[in-house]
């Protein structure tokens, strides 16, 4: 770890105004602004504040429920944080856009060429053995880990 005077700043090691320049041009850096709800401008400046100055703290106001509703601020209960942390790391808050819909991962569904090889070509469901022994057998099998006969 280096040390450092005090009251020294820790920050970039290019030119501010070249990092501006490549902040402002950059598509991602506009998307950001806009789902936070900021002009671009303010956008970069805020971004460029904290990497100016690594030790910065990010600003943290926590206030009560009741404060956010005598505010007119919408109250969330633990459920709805929680779908939304879940929709947010599946891509699917709004300007989010679907992150794996590049991928074409699910192109070709439907047998066309190129299609992702099934396990199962016929599409039947899959069932369970009706055998309780057989069952009984293939728990066994995964409980040890195991994978039955190998060729």
């Amino acid at each position: 770890m280096s040390q450092q005077a005090p009251g020294k700043k820790r920050g970039l090691s290019r030119p501010v105004e070249v990092v501006r320049a490549e902040l402002l041009k950059d598509p991602e850096t506009k998307r950001i602004a806009d789902a936070v709800g900021m002009k671009l401008e303010d956008y970069v400046e805020l971004v460029l504040e904290y990497a100016q100055d690594k030790d910065k703290e990010p600003m943290l106001n926590v206030v009560s429920d009741e404060e956010l509703k005598a505010n007119g601020f919408p109250v969330h209960t633990v459920e709805e944080v929680g779908e939304f942390l879940v929709a947010g790391a599946k891509g699917e808050l709004p300007g989010q856009g679907n992150p794996f819909a590049k991928s074409e991962f699910e192109a070709g569904k439907g047998g066309a060429a190129g299609a992702k090889p099934a396990l199962n070509p016929a599409g039947e469901a899959v069932k369970a053995p009706q055998d309780e022994a057989k069952r009984q057998e293939l728990m066994d099998q995964l409980k040890k880990g195991g994978g039955g006969t190998r060729g």
